[in-house]
């Protein structure tokens, strides 16, 4: 699978998560929901931020250096959001307020690569996207092996 497809398709299933948690009613299954996606955004942005968004910035172009240093930024604040949620009991308003900020931030990360970023990383070519989708694959795989921290 290449790298674009990959990223696609981990966009598609951690919107099915937030989707999931938005109709979620007890305070555990919400618990339950938040630990998959965080483990799903933690995998994801670290397969990003090691593999993918280096092979964009090699590009070299002031556009692709400017959409992989905002990308990460949005990472930062996703992380900042994930850190503060085990905090909050499930049950809180706060808890759903914090998830729907979450899903916000998200969604409009995932909408932006996948109309920008993506569209400049298929200059890359097919032969290079599929080496990166490979090695991300694996990271990923490995990542999820090890558990909910990713280091």
């Amino acid at each position: 699978m290449n790298a674009i497809d990959l990223l696609k398709k981990q966009h598609k299933n951690v919107k099915a998560l937030f989707k999931k948690m938005e109709n979620a009613e007890d305070a555990r299954t919400r618990r339950q929901l938040l630990g998959q996606i965080a483990m799903e955004l933690q995998v994801h942005t670290k397969i990003e931020e090691e593999i993918f968004y280096p092979a964009v910035k090699e590009l070299d172009t002031k556009h692709a250096k400017e959409m992989v240093a905002e990308a990460f930024e949005e990472h930062h604040v996703v992380d900042l959001v994930l850190a503060d949620l085990p905090n909050v009991n499930p049950a809180d308003e706060r808890f759903e307020a914090k998830m729907t900020v979450l899903s916000e931030l998200v969604e409009h990360h995932a909408d932006e690569e996948e109309k920008e970023m993506f569209k400049t990383a298929n200059r890359l070519g097919k032969d290079e996207l599929n080496k990166l989708g490979e090695r991300m694959q694996a990271r990923a795989e490995e990542l999820k092996s090890r558990g909910s921290k990713v280091a």
